[in-house]
């Protein structure tokens, strides 16, 4: 039978990673080990996952300097010899049957190419109250497993760690995670992943509770700087260019859409730096796309923002001063 550990990422998590901890344990299927790898917390998390240590030796805590949640998994992952991994943020929390279900579905399932098994995650509110279950479900033009680039591509892919059984040797083939993201370092993953010929199995059943954090890394600027060095990675390394150039426009507009939504957003807020460091991004991701659609977006932007330009220098000329509210850097992680 192949070993299994548990990876957690621990960030400024105290109220919640006792529960995630707690719900390893409980597993009906008995996890080999527990990795906690505190990614520079300053809160007292750490003392928490050391006093629970104590009365089970599978839980191991290691500390490092801040550098994201990749890079505390890869630092996990690079401190366990065991086959399979599962991932666990640490304000959500498993199921008792979690791995059991997961792992049998993988060892059925294993042809050698099979790098993940994932089921549908049941999204909960911060104090645990249950918002969706089987949340993929609620999602259009979803298809789970991935079986082709552009299912990867034309919109987030919502295959979360928290809710897979990965084979370590596939993980490691592909490198793990590119730590250079703070968000969209899962979507880069399973799409490296798909891309290196393996193949994953989708269980379509609640396992994991994903706790939807105001807190965390989805609400901040550093997923903002991520969204556009994922694009800029696909495009780079021309995943893109293996697609028709029709589809590429479909790629493309997703995430000239995605940024041009968050002008929308910021201009309310006067955050003009962040608003002008978008436009670039929108620039080149339109470049991409077909002329209809490439002008209709390009026209509905830049007209907003000249727009909101013009009503600072009006407001600068008469004399009226707003506050500048700029998105969050990073409330986690």
């Amino acid at each position: 039978m192949p070993t299994i550990a548990a990876v957690i990422p621990l960030y400024n998590g105290a109220p919640y990673i006792k529960q995630a901890i707690e719900s390893v344990f409980e597993q009906d299927r008995p996890i080999d080990e527990i990795i906690v790898v505190d990614d520079g917390s300053s809160d007292d998390g750490a003392q928490i996952v050391e006093d629970m240590r104590q009365s089970d030796d599978r839980l191991r805590l290691f500390h490092k300097a801040n550098g994201g949640q990749g890079s505390a998994r890869n630092f996990g992952v690079a401190n366990t010899s065991c086959d399979l991994i599962a991932f666990l943020d640490q304000d959500d929390y498993w199921y008792k049957n979690h791995l059991a279900v997961l792992e049998k579905l993988f060892l059925a399932k294993d042809d050698g190419r099979l790098a993940y098994v994932y089921s549908n995650p049941d999204r909960v509110a911060v104090n645990g109250d249950l918002i969706a279950p089987r949340f993929l479900d609620t999602l259009k033009n979803q298809e789970h497993p991935k079986s082709s680039l552009m299912s990867c591509l034309t919109r987030d892919m919502y295959i979360l760690p928290g809710s897979s059984l990965i084979s370590r040797k596939a993980f490691s083939k592909v490198g793990g995670f590119d730590e250079q993201f703070r968000g969209y370092e899962d979507d880069d993953l399973f799409l490296r992943i798909f891309c290196a010929g393996y193949r994953s199995e989708y269980i379509n059943q609640g396992l994991y509770a994903w706790r939807d954090n105001p807190s965390s890394t989805s609400y901040s600027r550093k997923m903002l700087i991520s969204h556009i060095l994922f694009f800029e990675k696909i495009s780079n390394q021309d995943i893109i260019g293996k697609l028709s150039k029709a589809e590429r426009s479909i790629v493309a507009h997703r995430f000239a859409r995605m940024a041009a939504r968050h002008v929308k957003t910021l201009i309310p807020r006067n955050d003009r730096e962040t608003i002008d460091f978008l436009l670039p991004h929108i620039r080149k991701a339109t470049s991409e796309m077909l002329p209809y659609p490439r002008s209709l977006l390009r026209f509905k932007v830049f007209r907003r923002y000249w727009l909101f330009r013009a009503r600072l220098a009006l407001e600068n000329m008469l004399g009226i001063k707003r506050d500048s509210k700029p998105m969050p850097a990073s409330p986690n992680q």
